[in-house]
């Protein structure tokens, strides 16, 4: 029976970026209902235009770039499009970013309050990134 996960990026770090969008990708294609909401800082690489690179926090960062793993807007793209996964931006930081849904890259849902996003959870794993 697949399982449900629901991951919520906060972070703007390279390394916890890379490591939901893993995670999000491989369970998606595995079948498994996968929701990211992307929130804070983790929801600014995702503005159209956007193209300002998320800092490493250690060093690991930079060898994900050095050693050609697919970038982690790649990996949620694949996330949505292989496996059906939802990408949510949150409705607050996006109110705080001045943005609307056209905004954003394409492949995102419709602004998701985080109290619907944990009503929808319920049940479900939570991961927090």
């Amino acid at each position: 029976m697949p399982s449900e996960f629901h991951i919520i990026c906060v972070s703007g770090t390279h390394e916890k970026l890379q490591m939901a969008s893993m995670f999000a990708s491989v369970a998606a294609a595995s079948g498994d209902k996968v929701t990211v909401f992307f929130s804070m800082n983790a929801l600014t690489y995702f503005v159209e235009g956007n193209s300002a690179s998320a800092p490493a926090e250690g060093v690991f960062g930079g060898m994900l770039d050095k050693k050609g793993v697919p970038p982690f807007k790649v990996l949620f793209q694949q996330a949505a499009d292989l496996g059906d996964a939802l990408l949510l931006p949150c409705s607050m930081a996006m109110d705080l970013l001045e943005i609307t849904d056209d905004n954003l890259d394409p492949g995102f849902g419709p602004a998701t309050g985080l109290t619907k996003f944990l009503m929808d959870a319920e049940g479900g794993q939570v991961l927090t990134f």
